[in-house]
């Protein structure tokens, strides 16, 4: 008698439907929502819900379109190694709306970690990460680090976030993964 073949289920896939890999057009949507959004200065929720259409279940994009907004931030804002951006207070000065507790600090942290690793020119394994965090909201944690890094170059500036924003979206920014 044949034995029955076992088949391995990973959390963070389960129940993901077939959907084609994001497009470069996907890529620059995604980027383009997102900073259009933020220069109205909406709720941070209200943005998230504007966002979520384009987040297909079990996948980490657009998360990593956020992460290159912010690395793009970064860079605009002229954070470097002399002249680092400091983390330190970020999200309770940039992100004042929400607050992170436990593992949603703990996933925000590496969203902000990511984005900085990024514009330091080195490419984070996102999907081990995400896997691990067995949750799909990876997504949502590249966009919270996203709005802060915006907001915290805009501050660094001297610039208003709408500002920001149009400089940023002036730039094609980074493909599609």
């Amino acid at each position: 008698m044949p034995r029955a073949r076992r088949s391995v289920v990973l959390p963070y896939c389960r129940d993901m439907p077939v959907r084609k890999r994001a497009t470069p057009d996907d890529a620059v949507a995604a980027r383009q929502t997102l900073l259009d959004g933020l220069a109205r200065d909406p709720d941070i929720f209200e943005l998230l819900s504007e966002l979520a259409p384009l987040h297909p279940q079990g996948d980490t994009f657009p998360g990593e379109v956020f992460l290159y907004v912010a690395a793009d931030a970064l860079d605009w804002c002229g954070a470097s190694r002399a002249d680092p951006l400091p983390l330190e207070g970020l999200c309770e000065r940039f992100l004042p709306e929400r607050t992170f507790r436990g593992r949603q600090n703990t996933k925000l942290q590496y969203a902000v970690l990511a984005a900085a690793a990024l514009h330091g020119g080195t490419e984070p394994d996102l999907l081990a990460e995400a896997a691990w965090w067995q949750a799909d909201d990876f997504w949502q944690y590249a966009l919270f680090a996203a709005v802060a890094y915006v907001r915290a170059a805009a501050s660094r500036a001297g610039v208003p976030v709408r500002q920001a924003c149009e400089h940023l979206a002036g730039h094609p920014g980074h493909p599609a993964p």
